[in-house]
Protein backbone atom coordinates (compact mmCIF):
# COMPACT_ATOMS: atom_id res chain seq x y z
CA UNK A 1 0.00 0.00 0.00
CA UNK A 2 1.28 3.22 -1.12
CA UNK A 3 1.27 6.04 1.72
CA UNK A 4 0.20 9.51 1.05
CA UNK A 5 2.37 11.89 2.86
CA UNK A 6 0.55 14.84 3.96
CA UNK A 7 4.27 16.49 5.69
CA UNK A 8 5.15 17.11 2.21
CA UNK A 9 1.82 19.11 0.96
CA UNK A 10 2.18 21.20 3.78
CA UNK A 11 5.88 21.67 3.96
CA UNK A 12 5.17 22.86 0.46
CA UNK A 13 2.69 24.75 1.83
CA UNK A 14 -0.27 23.65 -0.33
CA UNK A 15 -3.57 22.54 0.64
CA UNK A 16 -6.71 21.26 -1.33
CA UNK A 17 -9.81 23.44 -1.63
CA UNK A 18 -12.92 22.24 -1.87
CA UNK A 19 -12.83 21.62 -5.37
CA UNK A 20 -9.52 20.28 -5.45
CA UNK A 21 -7.31 22.10 -6.49
CA UNK A 22 -4.02 22.97 -4.71
CA UNK A 23 -3.44 26.67 -3.12
CA UNK A 24 -0.79 28.48 -1.38
CA UNK A 25 -1.77 28.27 2.75
CA UNK A 26 -1.92 31.18 4.61
CA UNK A 27 1.28 32.81 6.19
CA UNK A 28 1.19 30.93 9.55
CA UNK A 29 -1.68 28.28 9.37
CA UNK A 30 0.97 25.93 7.93
CA UNK A 31 3.05 25.84 10.70
CA UNK A 32 -0.32 26.01 12.86
CA UNK A 33 -1.14 22.59 11.10
CA UNK A 34 2.18 21.25 11.37
CA UNK A 35 2.22 21.72 15.67
CA UNK A 36 -1.63 20.37 15.51
CA UNK A 37 -0.93 17.27 13.82
CA UNK A 38 2.19 16.27 15.29
CA UNK A 39 1.00 16.90 18.69
CA UNK A 40 -1.92 14.47 18.16
CA UNK A 41 0.52 11.88 16.72
CA UNK A 42 2.97 12.17 19.83
CA UNK A 43 0.20 12.62 21.94
CA UNK A 44 1.26 15.66 23.55
CA UNK A 45 -1.25 17.19 25.33
CA UNK A 46 0.33 20.26 26.40
CA UNK A 47 1.40 20.67 22.92
CA UNK A 48 -2.20 20.23 21.83
CA UNK A 49 -3.69 23.00 24.62
CA UNK A 50 -0.78 25.24 23.59
CA UNK A 51 -2.80 25.61 20.40
CA UNK A 52 -6.37 26.85 21.86
CA UNK A 53 -7.67 29.87 23.10
CA UNK A 54 -8.75 30.41 26.54
CA UNK A 55 -12.29 30.43 25.60
CA UNK A 56 -12.59 27.65 23.01
CA UNK A 57 -15.64 25.54 22.61
CA UNK A 58 -15.37 22.05 21.76
CA UNK A 59 -18.18 20.37 19.64
CA UNK A 60 -17.59 16.19 19.48
CA UNK A 61 -21.01 13.94 18.56
CA UNK A 62 -23.39 12.96 21.08
CA UNK A 63 -21.39 15.83 24.03
CA UNK A 64 -22.51 18.89 25.15
CA UNK A 65 -20.36 21.20 24.32
CA UNK A 66 -17.01 21.99 26.16
CA UNK A 67 -16.35 25.35 27.01
CA UNK A 68 -12.74 26.69 28.13
CA UNK A 69 -9.59 25.93 27.54
CA UNK A 70 -9.58 24.75 31.27
CA UNK A 71 -12.11 22.36 30.69
CA UNK A 72 -10.97 20.73 27.35
CA UNK A 73 -7.83 20.10 28.61
CA UNK A 74 -9.44 17.70 31.87
CA UNK A 75 -11.33 16.08 29.26
CA UNK A 76 -8.25 15.18 27.17
CA UNK A 77 -6.05 14.33 30.31
CA UNK A 78 -9.32 12.01 31.07
CA UNK A 79 -9.23 10.46 27.76
CA UNK A 80 -5.84 9.32 27.34
CA UNK A 81 -5.83 8.94 31.42
CA UNK A 82 -7.85 6.03 30.25
CA UNK A 83 -5.22 4.72 27.45
CA UNK A 84 -2.31 3.79 29.23
CA UNK A 85 0.20 2.00 26.92
CA UNK A 86 -1.69 3.54 23.82
CA UNK A 87 0.29 4.88 20.54
CA UNK A 88 -0.69 7.09 17.86
CA UNK A 89 1.25 5.56 15.35
CA UNK A 90 -0.15 7.45 12.42
CA UNK A 91 -2.03 11.03 12.07
CA UNK A 92 -2.93 12.58 8.63
CA UNK A 93 -4.71 15.56 8.59
CA UNK A 94 -5.75 16.82 4.52
CA UNK A 95 -6.96 20.51 5.71
CA UNK A 96 -9.27 21.60 3.13
CA UNK A 97 -10.70 25.34 2.02
CA UNK A 98 -8.85 27.52 4.30
CA UNK A 99 -10.16 30.97 4.23
CA UNK A 100 -8.84 34.12 6.18
CA UNK A 101 -10.74 36.94 7.00
CA UNK A 102 -8.42 39.66 9.08
CA UNK A 103 -7.47 37.98 12.52
CA UNK A 104 -10.14 34.99 11.86
CA UNK A 105 -9.78 31.90 9.97
CA UNK A 106 -11.59 28.64 8.96
CA UNK A 107 -10.42 25.38 7.99
CA UNK A 108 -12.44 21.76 7.60
CA UNK A 109 -9.84 18.51 7.84
CA UNK A 110 -10.36 14.69 6.54
CA UNK A 111 -8.85 12.87 9.42
CA UNK A 112 -6.77 9.44 9.59
CA UNK A 113 -5.42 8.37 12.91
CA UNK A 114 -3.89 4.60 13.56
CA UNK A 115 -3.66 4.26 17.68
CA UNK A 116 -1.47 1.20 18.59
CA UNK A 117 -2.68 -0.71 21.92
CA UNK A 118 -0.46 -2.71 24.30
CA UNK A 119 0.07 -6.04 24.04
CA UNK A 120 0.25 -6.63 20.54
CA UNK A 121 -3.70 -6.34 20.28
CA UNK A 122 -4.75 -5.32 16.69
CA UNK A 123 -4.21 -1.61 15.50
CA UNK A 124 -7.15 0.68 15.75
CA UNK A 125 -8.00 2.70 12.45
CA UNK A 126 -10.24 5.63 12.64
CA UNK A 127 -11.28 8.12 9.87
CA UNK A 128 -13.42 11.76 10.15
CA UNK A 129 -14.22 15.37 9.69
CA UNK A 130 -13.15 18.05 11.94
CA UNK A 131 -13.63 21.65 11.38
CA UNK A 132 -11.62 24.76 12.84
CA UNK A 133 -12.27 27.76 13.60
CA UNK A 134 -8.86 29.80 14.47
CA UNK A 135 -8.12 33.59 15.77
CA UNK A 136 -5.09 35.39 15.50
CA UNK A 137 -4.00 36.33 18.83
CA UNK A 138 -2.01 39.78 19.19
CA UNK A 139 1.46 38.18 18.90
CA UNK A 140 0.41 36.36 15.52
CA UNK A 141 -0.10 32.85 16.96
CA UNK A 142 -3.30 31.11 15.61
CA UNK A 143 -5.43 30.01 18.34
CA UNK A 144 -8.09 27.03 18.47
CA UNK A 145 -11.67 29.00 19.15
CA UNK A 146 -14.34 26.02 18.10
CA UNK A 147 -13.46 22.84 16.94
CA UNK A 148 -16.16 20.03 15.69
CA UNK A 149 -15.27 16.67 14.75
CA UNK A 150 -17.30 13.61 13.96
CA UNK A 151 -15.98 9.82 12.86
CA UNK A 152 -16.51 8.79 8.87
CA UNK A 153 -16.11 5.99 6.73
CA UNK A 154 -12.83 5.21 5.34
CA UNK A 155 -12.71 6.82 1.82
Amino acid sequence: MRRRSLSALVVAGLVVSAFGQKSEVPKGLDKFNQKFTAAVLHMDNAEVMSLWAEDGVMLLPGMAPISGKANIAKWLDGVTSRMPGYRVIRQEDLFHAIAVSGDWASEWATTLQVTQPPGGKPAIESHGKMLLVLHREKDGTWRIRAEMWNGSPAS
